[in-house]
C-alpha cells in the first residue's frame, strides 16, 4: 500500500535542502526534491521513485484515498492493489497526467 508518512501538501514547493535527491517531476514538469525511498513494490514503484517529486507524491496520497473509497478497495487484496497500481500509472504517466497550467496547490488546513 502507499506510504502515508507524508503530511499535508505544502502550498508551494519547498526549496531543496542539501542532500535532497532532485528529480524532473512528471507531474509538475520541473526539477524538485525526489522521494527518499521507493514508495511501492515493483516496476511502478521504481518508475515513481525516479520521476515523481515529494510534492507530487503528496497529491497522489490524497487522490489514492478517494480511489480506495470510490472503488471500495481492500489494501490486503492483491486485485485491489493491482487497481491502485493502474490508477497510479494513470495519475503520473497517463494521458492528462500533467497539472493544468497555473495550478496552485490548496493551502494546508491548519
Amino acid at each position: 500500500m502507499a506510504d502515508e508518512h507524508c503530511g499535508p501538501a505544502p502550498a508551494a514547493s519547498a526549496p531543496a535542502k542539501p542532500g535532497d535527491r532532485i528529480v524532473h517531476c512528471v507531474k509538475f514538469d520541473k526539477d524538485l526534491p525526489g522521494l527518499d525511498r521507493v514508495p511501492w513494490k515493483g516496476a511502478i514503484g521504481k518508475r515513481v521513485y525516479e520521476n515523481v517529486s515529494k510534492d507530487a507524491w503528496k497529491l497522489w496520497i490524497e487522490h489514492s484515498k478517494m480511489v480506495m473509497n470510490e472503488y471500495r478497495l481492500n489494501p490486503m487484496d492483491p486485485n485491489s492493489m493491482k487497481i491502485m497500481e493502474e490508477q497510479m500509472e494513470q495519475f503520473f504517466f497517463g494521458a492528462g497526467a500533467k497539472l493544468p497550467e497555473g495550478y496552485v496547490a490548496p493551502k494546508a488546513k491548519g
